[in-house]
């Protein structure tokens, strides 16, 4: 007699954009895979559709602007969802983000399947001190606490601040579990001689004034006025949903202020830390950030802000150096010193990536979290 055929767990990941899905969710998802679910993505799909089909994936439009507080736009995206999971019946949805997790939150109302909710980085609300955001973080803490503090469910962070926020906010600790990052491949990017030429800092990261892009602009001028011919290369575009977005033209006119290179979207990011000495990241907060965890592979020591998500990664006189937040001539003096210490760069840079193999790599990344999943699987049955 055969023994029954067992179905695969369904897993549906829910993400803003299909191109945030493929740079940061691969790792997990790929782990899932091969751990035997049945993978769904439901995105806003542009053009990256059909790559994440040909990782064996199963891809669901939905309607999902980012940043965007319309209600009736928000009101397409739950119905889209809530649609998709009905049809579906996940065995495990797995939310992205506090936008998605919020109307994810709404989406699944009455339905009880397992979710859990990524905060990957607590963003623009709990970061700025605008009365906007502010506003916006009293709602956040609200929504959070009805739609998703409940038995099924459980919150993701990537560092032990955002974990403490959501407590102070009323998450119950029992539903909070934390994994650090998303994972990188550890094999592709691998460790990178230096190049020649003058000392050269790398940034990588969408172009906010809470990714300290303007702090480390002025670093850079600071360094430049003191006769140091330090290049600055950043890699990343303005993202004009979040009103905390240089705008495009600020953008072009460091293209014009002497050693310094925007460079616009970097596909291939390896290319960035080859010609780079530091990786450079004072962000104001980050759930963990994935620009330095690709400079670590690659080898390159860090200076980052001493914030949440930030720290975990640029570990003081180990792996970098920090500074404090939105402190430009502290962020020039830290670059100035690994510019003039090839023996510091050289240390750093391998204790950083050997942090990453052994603790943030993709392998290690995926086994945490197919783990959690069949776990919360195993609670809901």
């Amino acid at each position: 007699m055969k023994a029954p055929h067992l179905s695969p767990m369904t897993l549906l990941y829910v993400e803003t954009e299909d191109k945030a899905f493929l740079s940061h969710r691969l790792p997990m998802a790929r782990a899932a895979r091969d751990a035997g679910f049945d993978v769904h993505v439901a995105a806003s799909v542009g053009s990256n559709g059909d790559a994440i089909r040909s990782e064996g994936f199963t891809v669901h439009p939905i309607p999902f602007r980012r940043g965007r507080l319309s209600p009736f736009s928000a009101i397409s995206t739950i119905l889209g969802l809530r649609k998709i999971k009905r049809e579906l019946s996940p065995s495990l949805v797995h939310h992205v983000g506090m936008q998605t997790c919020v109307l994810g939150g709404i989406s699944s109302l009455g339905i009880a399947t397992p979710q859990v909710n990524a905060m990957t980085g607590l963003g623009y609300a709990f970061t700025s001190t605008a009365p906007r955001a502010l506003l916006l973080r009293f709602v956040i803490a609200i929504a959070l606490r009805f739609l998703l503090n409940r038995n099924h469910a459980v919150f993701l962070v990537q560092n032990p601040d955002d974990r403490a926020a959501l407590e102070t906010i009323g998450i119950d600790p029992r539903r909070l579990a934390c994994i650090p990052g998303s994972g990188v491949d550890t094999e592709q990017l691998a460790p990178l001689p230096e190049p020649d030429g003058p000392i050269t800092v790398g940034f990588a990261g969408r172009l906010l004034t809470s990714k300290g892009i303007r702090a480390l602009v002025a670093a850079h001028r600071i360094l430049r006025a003191g006769d140091e011919t330090i290049r600055l290369l950043i890699a990343g575009t303005p993202d004009l949903a979040n009103p905390d977005s240089v705008s495009l033209e600020e953008a072009r006119e460091w293209n014009n202020e002497p050693g310094i290179t925007w460079l616009g979207q970097v596909t291939d990011i390896s290319t960035l830390w080859r010609d780079c000495h530091i990786a450079a990241l004072p962000s104001h907060r980050e759930g963990l950030p994935k620009s330095l965890l690709e400079a670590a592979a690659c080898g390159r020591p860090l200076v980052a802000t001493d914030a949440p998500g930030c720290r975990e990664i640029a570990i003081p006189d180990e792996t970098g150096l920090l500074v404090p937040i939105e402190d430009p001539q502290a962020l020039a003096d830290a670059i100035g010193r690994l510019a003039r210490s090839k023996e510091l760069r050289t240390r750093y840079g391998a204790a950083a990536r050997r942090l990453v193999v052994d603790k943030m790599s993709a392998r290690a990344i995926g086994a945490a979290i197919v783990s959690l999943y069949k776990e919360q699987i195993q609670r809901a049955g």
